[in-house]
This record gives C-alpha cells, structure tokens and sequence, in this order.
C-alpha cells in the first residue's frame, strides 16, 4: 500500500479583535456612537457618527448635551457592572442621549441643565434595567420609555424649583386644528426630513437628511422604511386634515419613521403582511401622537415618542395571535 502525503492543515481564521483591547477612551467613544445610533434602534458606528453630525447641525449645545447625557447613562452602566455586550452595542446609553437633547431644549443652557443632564443620564441607565426585568417576560423591550419617563419627570418637576427656568417645549405639541390643511410642495419635503429629525426632538430638515443618509449606511432596509414611516406619516397627517404648519414642521410623523424602522426593520421577519402591519403601525402612531398630546397638555407634559412605544408595544404582543405574522 502506497502512503500518500496528507494535504497541509488550512490556516487558522484570524482572530476577531478583542473590544476589551481597546483604550478605554475609544471604546467609550464608540459606545457613545452606537448609542446615538440605538435611539434609531441601530448598532452601526457609522450611522452614529452621521446622527450626531446632524444634531451638531442643530447647534452645538444639542450636541453636546446629547453626548453628555449619553456618556452619563455609559458610565453609570459600567459603575454598577451592566453587561459589557450591552454597553457596546449602545443598549445603556440611547436614551440619555435624548435626554440631554430634551433637558437643553426646554430648560436651557445653564449649570443646573448640566448637573441635571448628568444625574437624569444616570438614570435613565436603571430605568433601562427596570423595565428589561419588567417586560423581559413578554418577550419586548423597553424601547425609549427610559427617556419619556427620566425626562418627563424633570420637566414636570422644573417648575417648583426657581433655579430651573422651562423654556418652550423641545417640540411644539399638537393642538386643536386650525390653520390651512393644503401641504406645498416645501411642506412635504421639509416634512419628510424634519420627520427625521424630530426623533431627536430638533426640527431642522437638514438634521433629518443627515440622519437619513446615515441609516442607509446601516442598510438599504433601514433607508427604505425611515422613508416609508416618514411618508406614511405625512399623507396620514395630511388625510386627516392637520394643520400644514405641523406637518411641515416633524410632528405628526417622528413616531412613524420610529414604528417603520421597528417593525419594518427589527422585530417583524421581511414579508407582505408584516409589511402591510408596519404601515398600519405607522398610521396608528400618528394618530396616537394626536392622542398623546391631549392626554399631557393639562399638566405641562410632553407626548416625547410614546406614541411609538404604545404602537410598538401592542403590535408586537399582537404577534403570536396572528398566523400570518413572525417575529424574527
């Protein structure tokens, strides 16, 4: 029998990089980053990055107060020993970045915002931690209510406290109609994109087309129904007759793009009727923003993106009651 010369071994696969090799401040710099980029429930560095270029746009104290709060939420989850997976992949961190966002708009710029932004950041990252125990169970996340609940106790509570002067609101809360319905076309393009934006509480339209251009970077899919949830809530908007001035102006349609990425993106398996469900989702969060706000307005409160939490929430535990729809 003749021996044969066994093939050589094929090499090794190299080494994935080890995170927790990174220096510290790096891997701080790119848990923040990931962070901005979960509001939009994303974990792309780079759609990160683009988001926070457009709240810079916005003006440089958004920005910085988004990064403040964010940092906070980071480095509070790391002191109490959170799961380090969780802290890289944006999971503690997203909603005190819209805090900070929140508490800057509506109390200023002023000391008190900054140690307020620090302490509410903080706890933001143990009300995430409440509500994963709380809603692990039924199989669904906390979503933003960490920055609806943080921050809209601080704004309810700023005034009893004369060192904590409320501005007007981050976001103008819808009111009873009046004023022309017909949308130009500035309105719906401006609409579309401030759409966009307004999930960061800003209403600059050219936030918005940088926040889009960087969720295309984390997917054709995420482009699509950022676009799709912004469309939707426009034309709902505009159906039921809204004021054009509103819906130029993002805030009948933040909670769609939110619900189209959810849905569309996330949660829901690609197919027509989970499609079809998203869109109905989309609509659904718009006229709950309407909703929303009349529920808040007699005590000073702010409908923030729970119209897309409420949404989101119920369509997902609707899920398993339905053949034709699959989680993924």
């Amino acid at each position: 029998m003749t021996g044969t010369t066994p093939p050589p071994p094929a090499p090794a696969p190299a080494p994935a990089p080890d995170r927790g090799q990174l220096p510290p401040l790096l891997r701080l710099a790119e848990a923040t980053l990931v962070s901005v980029a979960q509001v939009d429930l994303q974990g792309n560095i780079w759609t990160g990055a683009l988001i926070l270029a457009g709240i810079f746009a916005k003006g440089w104290t958004a920005g910085v107060f988004a990064l403040l709060g964010t940092v906070s939420a980071i480095l509070c989850a790391r002191l109490l020993g959170a799961d380090q997976e969780s802290i890289t992949e944006g999971l503690q961190g997203f909603s005190g970045c819209l805090t900070g966002i929140a508490l800057v708009l509506t109390l200023g710029n002023h000391p008190w915002t900054w140690v307020l932004t620090v302490f509410a950041g903080a706890a933001c990252c143990l009300v995430t931690a409440a509500l994963a125990t709380l809603l692990g169970g039924w199989g669904i996340t906390g979503l933003t209510a960490p920055f609806c609940l943080v921050s809209g106790a601080v704004l309810l509570a700023a005034p009893a406290f004369t060192r904590l002067t409320r501005q007007a609101p981050a976001a103008a809360l819808p009111t009873a109609a009046h004023g022309p319905t017909a949308l130009s076309w500035h309105d719906l393009w401006h609409g579309f994109f401030t759409n966009i934006a307004e999930v960061f509480l800003l209403d600059t339209w050219y936030s918005g087309v940088l926040m889009l251009a960087g969720l295309f970077l984390a997917g054709l899919r995420v482009g699509l129904f950022t676009a799709v949830g912004s469309l939707v809530g426009l034309l709902t908007a505009w159906a039921l007759g809204a004021p054009a001035t509103l819906v130029s102006g993002g805030i009948y349609g933040y909670n769609a793009v939110l619900v189209g990425i959810a849905l569309g993106v996330v949660f829901l398996a690609p197919g027509p009727a989970e499609t079809a469900y998203t869109l109905f989702g989309c609509v659904v969060s718009c006229v709950l923003t309407a909703a929303s706000s009349g529920w808040v307005a007699p005590f000073g409160g702010h409908t923030f993106t729970w119209p897309f939490i409420l949404t989101t929430w119920l369509l997902l535990l609707a899920v398993p009651a339905f053949k034709q729809l699959r989680r993924r």
